[in-house]
């Protein structure tokens, strides 16, 4: 866990707080209403309890990006039950549409793949929605390529994506 606040170009990454989880909801849903062109669908779930439980996990870390006092990305991660604990999955990563292609979004990723090494962690993991190529496009920047051990499914609306924590 991140435990002192990385600082860049007055970009502070640090550890999300429980009291911010309805600011984290906020901005969970304008990032993901983007890549629904039909607006996003109701899903009924209660996502302000959902990331203050997230942020309260003892196992998960949910790290955030402010600038300006502002919540404006927000990543989510932990290792996912029967998985080799140096594996980490990427369950949530979303930058505030305002500030798209600022680098917002590679520095939070930095952030990650940092405290992902600092844990021990070999492989991370993520599905992303096939409708989201902006995010595709950004996670093959990264690195991120197609996970051999999950290929999609022919009815199935995500994509599943590895990256070499260990740089291998």
């Amino acid at each position: 866990m991140i435990e002192a606040n990385r600082t860049i170009d007055s970009l502070v990454i640090r550890t999300a707080l429980p009291a911010e989880a309805a600011a984290v909801a906020e901005l969970h849903l304008r990032a993901r209403a983007t890549y629904y062109p039909e607006g996003l669908p109701d899903d009924g779930l209660d996502w302000p309890t959902l990331w203050r439980e997230a942020i309260e996990r003892p196992d998960g870390n949910v790290l955030c990006a402010v600038r300006d006092s502002r919540l404006i990305a927000i990543a989510s991660f932990r290792t996912p039950p029967d998985t080799s604990a140096e594996t980490v999955k990427l369950f949530q990563f979303h930058v505030d549409p305002g500030h798209w292609r600022g680098g917002v979004g590679t520095a939070l990723h930095t952030a990650c793949v940092e405290q992902w090494r600092a844990d021990g962690r070999r492989t991370a993991v993520l599905d992303v929605h096939v409708g989201n190529e902006r995010a595709q496009a950004f996670y093959a920047r990264q690195g991120w390529v197609p996970d051999p051990e999950n290929p999609p499914a022919e009815d199935d609306h995500h994509l599943y994506l590895r990256y070499s924590v260990a740089g291998e």
